[in-house]
């Protein structure tokens, strides 16, 4: 996991692993990074518990957390949870990263800021939290399968398709 090179909007920073959680971890950290501004974040933890866990149907579990930030007319989509899902498990299955016992939730948030933190509309926010055991011992496709769901919560375009923004087209009756 520490060799991955993920798409280069994604920086992968190993952190510290919680202790607790099983005999050993490792954690790696993620920004996602769209014009230069910080659209998405997440933590990836692998924990090992070489007599295995019941509850895991195995002896390595996956845990991530992720978060980003949503424009505001999407946070109150009935949808998007079932979509925001689809990611993480379309990721999974595009780089051939073979799992069971996969679970989690999605959260959509909407906050409106007062007094010293007031701002000018309301916030919207995801959170993704999902855990599920690899079936198999390639790690690195659940890594780049956990980063293709970044990319999708971030709402960046998939590797080699350019976003068209509204806001840079010309308007209908300026074209040539």
């Amino acid at each position: 996991m520490r060799a991955a090179t993920p798409r280069e909007e994604i920086l992968l920073e190993e952190i510290a692993a919680p202790q607790r959680l099983a005999a050993y971890a490792f954690a790696l950290s993620a920004t996602v990074l769209r014009s230069g501004d910080e659209v998405a974040s997440g933590r990836l933890i692998l924990l090992h518990e070489p007599d295995g866990h019941e509850a895991w149907r195995g002896d390595l579990r996956l845990v991530t957390l992720i978060t980003a930030e949503l424009e505001s007319d999407m946070a109150g989509d009935p949808l998007l949870p079932a979509v925001a899902w689809t990611w993480l498990t379309d990721g999974l299955d595009q780089h051939g990263a073979a799992y069971t016992a996969i679970g989690g939730t999605i959260t959509q948030t909407t906050s409106t800021r007062f007094g010293e933190l007031a701002g000018p509309v309301p916030t919207a926010d995801l959170e993704i939290r999902a855990s599920w055991t690899p079936t198999s011992e390639d790690m690195s496709a659940h890594l780049y399968g956990w980063c293709t769901m970044l990319a999708s919560t971030a709402g960046l375009p998939p590797p080699g398709v350019t976003a068209i923004s509204r806001r840079n087209r010309a308007p209908l009756a300026n074209r040539p």
